[in-house]
């Protein structure tokens, strides 16, 4: 879900627990060197898009077709 820019860090707060801080230090540790630094490009260029409050008004919440609107997962426990 980080790794998709339109997923918000709310969004992923409210599914996983974690805050946008715990996101950043989780991808620094799942990503190799290059794609950790083209995420934090895009996250830092397009930060707009991670924060609910800075998105634009016609841009609304994104989830993926696995994910049921509550923030579960389908298939999951």
């Amino acid at each position: 879900m980080a790794w998709e820019d339109r997923t918000s860090f709310d969004a992923i707060k409210k599914q996983f627990g974690l805050t946008p801080n715990q996101v950043v230090k989780f991808m620094r540790t799942q990503l190799d060197d290059n794609a950790y630094r083209r995420w934090r490009r895009r996250a830092n260029q397009q930060g707009h898009l991670k924060h609910e409050k800075k998105r634009p008004e016609g841009i609304l919440r994104f989830k993926c077709k696995s994910q049921r609107l509550d923030g579960s997962i389908k298939g999951g426990k």
